[in-house]
């Protein structure tokens, strides 16, 4: 039997060793952590594993955008044109979980959006929710990597559809760097934050990290839904979700 290749096909592959803070400012303070790991890929070089580490880190287009679409980079195109840009066939590199064990949550999924000549043209910040939808925002980031949007999309149950998102999303390099705030008529109501460290995307780091957070995507879901409880259990009152939310698989 021949040995498994050290590092799977798909050379701009890495894995990045992160911990994410959450921390709720309004009506109730309450602040959390977790710690995971994030593949950082290129739409058009995805990793393929060998066969049988698959189950470890799978790519699905239904996992992304309209659902529908042959591939991520396929959905994603149809986005951008809808908002009238088209990449020319330029690089875009994703910020994501991969599925594992055929299971996968992605809070927050972030594709940047480079043209042919390798200039960054937009972001593209994919947010999902536990009851199974999604939604994108368009980004122009400054030369920081700040930009700002209008909230179009129910995360938490115990904020309403309102406010202003700030983000920073710099190009992820050695170290990653990520936040995203929330401001409401209040001030600042939600702080995330990813922080973390490049790895190599090679079997024995892919191996290294699975074992410690094995079902991650997983655990990721069952954090936010825990930490819910508590909230509710604190007597922080429920917003109700809007009728004409996006469904899901469907891009807003």
């Amino acid at each position: 039997m021949s040995a498994a290749p050290a590092t799977p096909s798909g050379s701009s592959a890495a894995l990045y060793e992160c911990v994410i803070a959450h921390v709720r400012s309004t009506p109730l303070r309450h602040a959390f952590h977790h710690r995971t790991y994030l593949w950082w890929v290129d739409l058009d070089r995805l990793p393929v594993l060998p066969r049988p580490l698959r189950p470890l880190a799978r790519f699905d287009p239904r996992d992304h955008f309209g659902g529908g679409a042959d591939s991520i980079r396929g959905g994603l195109d149809v986005f951008l044109a809808a908002h009238g840009i088209d990449l020319g066939g330029g690089r875009v590199m994703m910020l994501a979980h991969a599925r594992v064990f055929g299971y996968v949550f992605n809070p927050l999924s972030v594709f940047w959006c480079h043209d042919r000549s390798g200039a960054l043209v937009c972001v593209v910040a994919e947010v999902h929710n536990t009851y199974g939808q999604r939604h994108c925002y368009l980004l122009r980031p400054d030369e920081a990597g700040e930009a700002e949007v209008d909230k179009e999309f129910y995360v938490s149950p115990f904020f309403a559809v309102e406010g202003r998102y700030r983000m920073r999303l710099p190009l992820p390099g050695e170290r990653l760097r990520l936040s995203v705030r929330l401001d409401d008529e209040g001030g600042r109501a939600f702080t995330a934050v990813v922080r973390g460290r490049r790895r190599p995307a090679t079997v024995p780091v892919l191996l290294r990290a699975a074992v410690r957070r094995p079902w991650s995507t997983l655990a990721v879901w069952a954090g936010i839904r825990r930490h819910g409880i508590r909230l509710l259990l604190r007597g922080l009152p429920v917003q109700p979700r809007p009728q004409s939310a996006p469904q899901k698989g469907m891009p807003s």
